[in-house]
């Protein structure tokens, strides 16, 4: 099932930006953001609701370097893939975009398809990483340690595999509802053993443990015959 991730598109090439959200967004598998220099991009991805998943970033930048700011991100802790564009693929030039941070490197002119499979197989990496970091209403989510942080109340929640299976799935799908079977044979895989109970149940824990008030879900919705997470949901304890 394809989720809208989200996605960071810098570059000062306005039309070459509008192609890329075009072809980002034509198949609802990520929606995309977009920063025309290095400024607009820092406010953008350090925003208080800020969520991207990953960024494509030029070098050439109209108030800096790409590289600079690619290296600042990864100081400010910052791990999602990361994809330079670049008019020159000179090899001094790819190893310091990668020596900064970058995970990938690409020469302008490309192909639109081969940068799409590009960022797909990145975030694939990325997710089964131990970098691996999703912010999930005033959590923080590491899929790999089955855990989640929150930073306000110094609190941390250990979670099993299956409810850190059930989180990281719901968080790929974006906005969309799971149906319950989906779900059920994402997580559990095709096991004639496992019923839609099995599933209602851990979610009844999983909110438990995430939702101030279980009975009036915020993050972990109920929706059209499955579920949906909400990462920006609005949880506050009454």
């Amino acid at each position: 099932m394809a989720g809208e991730r989200p996605v960071l598109i810098v570059d000062d090439d306005a039309i070459l930006r509008e192609t890329l959200v075009e072809q980002l967004e034509l198949d609802g598998e990520f929606s995309a953001a977009q920063a025309a220099s290095v400024s607009e991009a820092e406010a953008m991805v350090t925003g208080r609701d800020a969520r991207f998943d990953a960024v494509i970033l030029d070098v050439g930048l109209p108030d800096g370097d790409g590289r600079d700011f690619c290296a600042s991100l990864r100081k400010q802790g910052l791990r999602m893939p990361i994809i330079m564009l670049t008019g020159s693929d000179d090899e001094a030039d790819v190893v310091r975009g990668l020596d900064a941070g970058a995970n990938d490197y690409i020469a302008k002119p490309f192909r639109l398809a081969e940068l799409l499979a590009r960022l797909r197989a990145q975030m694939r990496i990325f997710e089964n990483s131990e970098d691996a970091v999703f912010t999930i209403g005033p959590y923080t989510f590491r899929p790999s340690a089955k855990l989640l942080q929150e930073p306000v109340k110094n609190r941390r929640i250990r979670l099993t595999e299956k409810e850190a299976a059930i989180l990281k799935f719901l968080y790929r799908a974006g906005t969309r509802p799971v149906a319950r079977q989906v779900l059920l044979n994402e997580v559990w895989g095709y096991n004639a053993n496992v019923t839609t109970h099995t599933l209602e149940t851990h979610i009844y824990r999983l909110r438990q443990k995430i939702e101030p008030d279980p009975g009036n879900a915020r993050l972990l919705v109920t929706e059209g015959g499955g579920y949906r997470l909400d990462p920006i949901g609005v949880v506050t304890a009454a």
